[in-house]
């Protein structure tokens, strides 16, 4: 199997990944905070290490870092946190939806109303369509870190001290580019970092992250026993314990803790411009194939991330996608749960074909991809 779909989760994991998570079946057994005997300790003390680890990588404080199930979990628990009645949002036109469901379920349960901010190859431009948006009600902007169907990286950095001057929250959406592009708390603007853990950070799937600055107060999205403070009725008041109802996923956060470190010890640098190596190679090679639509320029200067979306003319993406499959190459085809890109983009109705590396991809799979790909090109060519 040649796998190209890493936007979506990465594979093959570390070892290092694979291992914790095996031991952490035999060594790490009991349920963390739950008990005083050697084994719940231990627990306590892994997951106490992997949110250290998470905030070293992210330049946060430890006790603001919060382990969840996914960005999904993340990113819903930020936006109905900080959504109140008559409040107003600020998302890019490049959002998931993980993003836009939620806010449509509260605009059309009378709670909030959100505005769409197109993103422009001119970074200026775009900060002010984001400023034109804002409005008195405006509590958060909502914009990913690089879009998961095109590779663009909206100027997120600029469009935060903008929000900043108004009063109004940043949330970073991270799903895509973390692990591959360096991103510190401190420094980025974000109020909310969100991410996938088993993306871009080699976790293991079900895991993810919502970070949060000191200045940051949400309202909670569940409710429960954390361990902490039993005897009062109520939720506690502190992170992470606030956040983190429930047992937690001892074995996924084991996994996800191993794959920041292997991460850290690669360095982001490092990925990005392998990953780049092997995503401008293919691009380079399909640029040039007339009946292969490429929707990115990567050597436009605008700052993108190694993601490649294409269609072979006259093809549906998911047909494309599958003929690849034929050939034991792993893409995806299909709108990638990001329907405002796509319209964006005018791929509303086909869809595109995603090509995405990995830290593990090799020169030799990308050259294979290539063929295989050209080969079908080549086909449709005669055909028409």
């Amino acid at each position: 199997m040649i796998y190209f779909d890493n936007a979506a989760t990465s594979f093959p994991k570390p070892f290092s990944v694979v291992q914790a998570v095996q031991m952490s079946f035999f060594d790490i057994c009991a349920n963390p905070g739950r008990g005083g005997y050697k084994s719940a300790m231990k627990s306590a003390e892994m997951i106490y290490n992997a949110r250290a680890s998470a905030a070293q990588f992210f330049n946060a404080e430890t006790e603001n870092v919060i382990f969840t199930s996914g960005c999904t979990y993340s990113l819903n628990a930020a936006i109905k946190g900080l959504s109140r009645k008559g409040s107003h949002f600020v998302i890019s036109d490049l959002e998931h939806n993980s993003v836009i469901r939620p806010l449509e379920k509260l605009k059309k349960s009378g709670l909030c109303d959100y505005s769409v901010a197109k993103v422009t190859s001119d970074s200026a431009d775009t900060v002010n369509n984001f400023v034109n948006a804002f409005r008195k009600n405006t509590v958060a902007v909502i914009c990913t870190l690089s879009s998961n169907v095109f590779g663009i990286m909206p100027p997120t950095q600029q469009i935060a001290q903008e929000a900043h001057k108004y009063g109004i929250m940043f949330i970073l959406d991270a799903a895509q580019g973390a692990g591959c592009l360096p991103i510190d708390m401190k420094r980025c603007g974000a109020d909310i970092i969100c991410c996938a853990g088993h993306k871009g950070l080699y976790g293991p799937m079900g895991t993810g992250l919502i970070i949060l600055s000191n200045n940051v107060r949400l309202n909670t999205l569940t409710e429960g026993g954390t361990g902490s403070n039993s005897e009062d009725l109520n939720q506690p008041s502190f992170s992470p314990d606030r956040f983190e109802s429930g047992t937690p996923n001892v074995h996924g956060i084991a996994g996800l803790n191993a794959g920041i470190k292997f991460v850290a010890d690669a360095k982001c640098e490092n990925i990005l411009l392998h990953e780049n190596k092997i995503i401008k190679y293919i691009y380079d090679e399909l640029k040039v194939c007339r009946n292969i639509a490429l929707y990115t320029d990567f050597y436009d200067g605008i700052p993108k991330t190694p993601v490649l979306s294409f269609n072979v003319n006259s093809k549906r993406s998911e047909e494309t996608a599958a003929l690849l499959d034929e050939k034991g190459i792993c893409v995806r085809g299909g709108l990638h749960c990001a329907p405002l890109a796509h319209k964006k983009f005018n791929t509303l109705g086909s869809g595109t074909v995603r090509i995405t590396p990995s830290w593990f991809t090799g020169e030799d799979e990308a050259e294979f991809l290539v063929n295989c790909i050209r080969s079908e090109e080549r086909r449709v060519g005669k055909e028409c």
